[in-house]
């Protein structure tokens, strides 16, 4: 459990110290591609507490899960209907969701 959480401290802090500009046309795909892989990292934090982690469904999950969000943007963007905002919505509850269930592992340990 403690390899994701060192693995999230240093991408923090690499963002912090050498920022990237993403152009604004990407700005979508970009968004939902991060939140939809916080919610890998969510998920893989909420199996390894409950001593369920696999790493290969981690790493597949979270590829998978960052490139159908960004498909679905795509596809919206082309169709003319902002499905980012399905996809944001989504994504966001579940990391809500594992967020919620950690915790309570946390407070009742």
């Amino acid at each position: 459990m403690v390899l994701p959480i060192v693995g999230l401290l240093i991408g923090l802090i690499i963002g912090i110290y050498f920022p990237v500009s993403i152009p604004f046309a990407y700005a979508k795909f970009m968004s939902v591609a991060l939140l939809a892989s916080l919610d890998s990292v969510f998920g893989g934090l909420r199996a390894g507490i409950e001593e369920k982690f696999d790493n290969t469904v981690f790493i597949s999950g979270f590829f998978t899960n960052a490139l159908l969000a960004a498909a679905l943007v795509y596809i919206g963007d082309h169709l003319g209907i902002d499905l980012y905002y399905v996809a944001l919505l989504a994504f966001g509850l579940r990391v809500f969701q594992n967020l919620a269930i950690i915790r309570r592992f946390i407070l009742i340990k």
